[in-house]
């Protein structure tokens, strides 16, 4: 069966987890945290390695390699099983909590029976956390409400983890027969269960779903549901000249398709997801794509990301949707790192990967030396790296700009002295610590970093990590204020497990006038595909080429810069 480094280094971490919940001792603990680390960093595919191969990897020893051949192999690890029969089923959902790790999860369990989410927020209710040695009312609050934040998610996949279940399915549907729908299709940053249209026949379909299938749901001609990978796909069949309102009424939010079938009422007329007929339903008519079903309501298109309620169908009524920025509009990545800091490429390797992917430029921003745990570089360290640009730039397609991702610091200066950022083409300046300060504190301090006169783009601005940690309390309107009235572009940083700013946020920048900026974060040559996750994102946010940095000559991008 087929797996993913992703999937192989899940597997490897979840058992480290296990023996660490077990009280086992920390070698073996660490040394399943160590493999996953290294098969998720992989560039080359551990399905495809023999034993030796991967004993020959750095850290990999022959238990390890054999638990990564048996999940390649099967999907699973007996290992993992025998270790999941022993402890409490629920409890590795603890770890999903914010704040809890697997020493907190195992005291939590040991010290007072609390084996899942929804027994964790019993627990708290009832003051029973408070009474452990070394917590208190404090963190007992903290674990709760992580605990809540928890069980609210619904359990949702982020963009990544839902693009490996899309590239599954997929897998066993035929080429140009399928669409995916939903919120994936939507942009959203985050996936509840993923949603698909086929124009194949159902009984070439399902049988093949049946054989992927960890559970099926429900099977039909019109619709089959799977459990897959643990989670949910829904796939729709329809034909190809009834396309368009399938796809429109799956791919839509809830609000926004109440607003749309709310408008045809006004004009005498019933949509659904097989057409549009009168209000007797009688006379259904069918298209065989999205743009004509619009058309035949009297509507501009509008963009799958922009489905979501807000505004958008008034604004087909006027023609005013605008042209949004699309891939073939951008120009390079803002945001990497290399090698000089924690990223995995040289700077020559960082440049042929961008000529291979037909950028005209690059921004290399390895973290400042004030984040230590990523080798950040100082003074010294930046102008001999500029040098080194400078050579590379000479020989390469795609021009490296010479930049640094400078940490805001938690007094709010900057952690490279001015005359550093002064030589620099482009200075990212972004939030790594401090993130619980107050709302005033941490928003003056992403203010003071956009005002100053080296700093041209504040990244990720709000630190949040999807389903792992909320954003810091910045105040989104008031940094949205100083960003407008200094110049400073913004970052949708398009990593996965990121996406910040959200989609709300840019649009409510683009209105006042924000210039936005699209960088990966990228530590890996993998995670420069990312880059179309913070498109996405752009889009919902209404931006047009003029809105994003991307979109800019490398002679304006440049000259652009403050």
């Amino acid at each position: 069966m087929a797996c993913t480094n992703r999937q192989v280094a899940k597997t490897l971490r979840l058992i480290g987890q296990l023996h660490e919940l077990r009280g086992d001792g920390p070698f073996r603990v660490r040394a399943f945290m160590a493999g996953a680390d290294l098969v998720e960093r992989l560039e080359r595919p551990v399905a495809g390695m023999d034993e030796d191969e991967l004993v020959g990897l750095p850290g990999v020893g022959e238990r390890i390699a054999s638990v990564v051949r048996e999940v390649c192999e099967t999907g699973t690890s007996t290992e993992l099983e025998s270790l999941q029969a022993e402890l409490p089923p629920s409890l590795p959902e603890l770890l999903s909590v914010e704040g809890i790790g697997p020493k907190t999860a195992g005291r939590l369990w040991r010290e007072l029976g609390v084996t899942s989410v929804a027994g964790l927020i019993e627990a708290a209710k009832h003051g029973r956390i408070r009474r452990l040695k070394g917590f208190g009312p404090k963190r007992e609050a903290e674990l709760r409400r992580g605990a809540e934040r928890y069980a609210g998610a619904g359990h949702r996949m982020n963009r990544a983890t839902a693009g490996e279940l899309l590239a599954g399915i997929v897998a066993v549907l035929a080429p140009g027969q399928w669409a995916v729908a939903g919120s994936y299709r939507r942009g959203a940053a985050t996936v509840g269960d993923l949603d698909l249209v086929s124009c194949q026949d159902p009984r070439e379909v399902n049988p093949r779903l049946r054989e992927i299938a960890d559970e099926v749901i429900e099977e039909g001609d019109r619709r089959t549901s799977i459990r897959f990978r643990g989670e949910r796909v829904d796939l729709r069949f329809t034909t190809p000249d009834a396309l368009g309102p399938m796809l429109v009424y799956l791919t839509g939010s809830k609000t926004f398709n109440i607003r749309l079938r709310d408008r045809a009422l006004l004009a005498g007329l019933r949509i659904n997801e097989y057409g549009i007929a009168d209000r007797s339903g009688a006379g259904l008519a069918t298209y065989p794509s999205e743009a004509a079903m619009f058309a035949a309501l009297d509507l501009q298109y509008i963009p799958p990301e922009l489905r979501e309620g807000s505004g958008e169908i008034e604004a087909a009524e006027r023609n005013a949707i605008p042209a949004l920025v699309a891939g073939e509009g951008l120009r390079g990545d803002l945001h990497v790192h290399s090698n000089w800091s924690d990223g995995s490429l040289s700077l020559a390797e960082l440049a042929a990967e961008g000529e291979r992917r037909g950028y005209e430029y690059l921004a290399v921003t390895d973290h400042s030396e004030t984040l230590g745990i990523a080798h950040g570089l100082s003074e010294r360290d930046l102008a001999e790296q500029r040098r080194t640009i400078e050579a590379v730039n000479r020989t390469s397609g795609c021009y490296l700009v010479t930049g640094v991702e400078v940490d805001i610091l938690s007094d709010g200066t900057l952690g490279l002295p001015d005359r550093a950022l002064a030589d620099l083409e482009l200075v990212v300046a972004s939030l790594h610590s401090g993130l619980r300060q107050d709302r005033d504190r941490v928003t003056r301090r992403v203010v003071a970093a956009c005002e100053n006169e080296h700093v041209d783009v504040i990244g990720h601005p709000t630190g949040r990590l999807i389903g792992r940690r909320e954003p810091a309390a910045v105040d989104l309107p008031r940094l949205i204020e100083a960003a407008a009235s200094t110049g400073t572009a913004l970052e949708i940083n398009a990593s996965p497990y990121r996406l910040d700013l959200e989609d709300v946020a840019v649009r409510a920048a683009r209105d006042r006038g924000v210039v936005l900026s699209i960088g990966t974060d990228a530590h890996r040559p993998g995670e420069l595909n990312h880059l179309r996750h913070g498109l996405a994102t752009a889009r919902r946010g209404w931006c047009t080429p003029a809105d994003v940095l991307n979109t800019r000559p490398l002679a304006a991008l440049l000259e652009g810069t403050r």
